[in-house]
């Protein structure tokens, strides 16, 4: 009995720490892949600090101070060090850093791609089920064309669209930006979101604004994460429809419900933990056109802009971020796919 148990701990210490390997080999390969790009984009970073009208001496000693004239490999080691320690640089833009405006930025970023994500969980699971169910039928067809328009047609066009539809001709719902001009300010920032923040301060006309305000890019980034959510559940849902156990299920005599909704879908939730959150991750990582179009103060618009202003640090820093949370987010959902999936379990015994 002991054996046993020591077996199985030593099981899920195995487990952790290849898990904590694979997670430390991914970040230092998007360290590696960020600090390459930097080096292989064509800006001088020295003129991005001092200008074009400095003169050779202040270029020098600033070429020096950045490390630039140590060999690629020692430069890479320190752009490593730095990162660990949190140190992103500084923004040439801001003049602050790059830390300090992550911070700032990525809250705006989690808010909007999380109620984008809620839509599209919220709509596309049950479109997928639906499109499963009339398997080449009406329904399917309909269903999946919305899904094919939503992945092909670009998001930064439905952005423009929906801004001259809803906002400047039906007046439906709030232009760019997160608020109107009138009501910045009122609200202290506390968690960075417009919304949790205006509600802990009881401001309900700034709470309503700022949500007339993310309306239209939520739903943008909900339909993207619809299209994607709902081709990934029906194809899992036609999947479990032709298991022995619904045939079975039938004979029993259960409803209709019962098969689809509580044999089949239960098992399909399991792998769609992993859908979900890699379409969150894609919503975090391709949030960059929707703040543009909209001009939201998100980690994307403020990734856009910087790379337009040639602010390397900024662009790196804001890369480096949205990749560890990615990863993070792949982590997690393998996590739950084993804690929700007992045969996962089984498996690396």
């Amino acid at each position: 009995m002991q054996s046993v148990s020591s077996s199985r701990l030593a099981g899920i210490v195995g487990r952790l720490f290849a898990l904590l390997a694979s997670v430390l080999v991914t970040l230092l390969g998007l360290l590696a892949l960020t600090f390459f790009i930097g080096r292989l984009v064509p800006i001088d970073p020295v003129i991005s600090i001092i200008g074009p009208k400095a003169g050779e001496e202040v270029y020098r000693r600033v070429f020096l101070e950045l490390g630039l004239d140590r060999p690629l490999w020692e430069q890479f080691l320190l752009y490593v060090a730095r990162i660990a320690r949190g140190d992103f640089g500084t923004s040439f833009v801001t003049n602050r850093a790059v830390l300090y405006d992550l911070a700032s930025f990525f809250p705006a970023t989690l808010e909007l791609a999380t109620l984008g994500l809620a839509i599209g969980v919220v709509t596309g699971v049950p479109a997928g089920v639906a499109a499963a169910y009339w398997h080449d039928r009406w329904p399917d067809y309909l269903i999946r064309l919305v899904g094919l328009v939503g992945y092909s047609v670009p998001i930064f066009w439905l952005g423009l669209v929906g801004l001259l539809v809803f906002y400047s001709r039906l007046d439906w719902v709030s232009g760019p930006g997160q608020i109107d001009v009138f009501y910045q300010g009122i609200v202290p920032p506390v968690t960075g979101s417009m919304l949790f923040d205006a509600a802990l301060a009881g401001e309900w006309e700034v709470l309503a604004n700022a949500f007339s305000h993310m309306v239209l890019p939520a739903f943008l980034l909900g339909y993207y994460s619809l299209a994607y959510i709902s081709r990934m559940t029906r194809s899992m849902m036609l999947d479990q429809l032709s298991r022995e156990y619904v045939l079975t299920a039938r004979l029993k005599g259960a409803s209709e419900f019962t098969v689809v909704m509580g044999h089949a879908l239960r098992n399909a939730a399991i792998p769609l933990v992993t859908v979900i959150a890699l379409s969150y991750g894609g919503l975090l990582e391709g949030s960059v056109l929707v703040e543009t179009v909209f001009a939201w103060p998100g980690i994307g618009n403020y990734i856009a802009s910087s790379l337009f202003r040639a602010d390397v640090n900024a662009v790196l820093g804001g890369t480096v971020l949205v990749g560890a949370v990615f990863i993070f987010l792949n982590m997690l959902s393998d996590l739950l796919y084993q804690m929700l999936d007992p045969r996962s379990n089984l498996r690396h015994r």
